[in-house]
């Protein structure tokens, strides 16, 4: 049985995030790293006027819960409590946000020395 592991968010850092192509200062909160299982879980602080490009991960599938703000997904405006799942490979996007986000995020996918999965549409 794995370890259990308990914490408030509030109390991970917020790190700021390179997104390519993608316009505004982003943070992340790394909640939980699961390298045996390939799960990253975290929250994306998406920027007011933040934009990220439609994109695919070939390497998982992943979703997103908005905690908080208002994104714009492919032009539709979703608020708090919206969920969104994008299979492995799917073209998804673009992000935005007009007056900032907070988003968790679930993904099966990691980054590998500073490599990430991230294939602009």
């Amino acid at each position: 049985m794995a370890d259990t592991v308990q914490a408030m968010a509030t109390e991970v850092a917020a790190t700021p995030f390179m997104i390519p192509g993608g316009k505004g200062e982003f943070r992340i909160q790394l909640l939980n790293e699961d390298q045996s299982r390939g799960v990253v879980t975290s929250i994306v602080h998406i920027p007011p006027g933040g934009h990220i490009p439609a994109h695919s991960h070939r390497q998982g599938s992943e979703m997103h819960y908005v905690l908080s703000g208002d994104l714009i997904d492919a032009g539709r405006r979703l608020g708090p409590g919206a969920f969104l799942t994008h299979a492995a490979g799917q073209v998804h996007g673009p992000h935005e946000s007009e007056g900032g986000a907070q988003v968790l995020t679930v993904q099966e996918w990691q980054s590998r020395d500073g490599d990430f999965d991230f294939n602009p549409a």
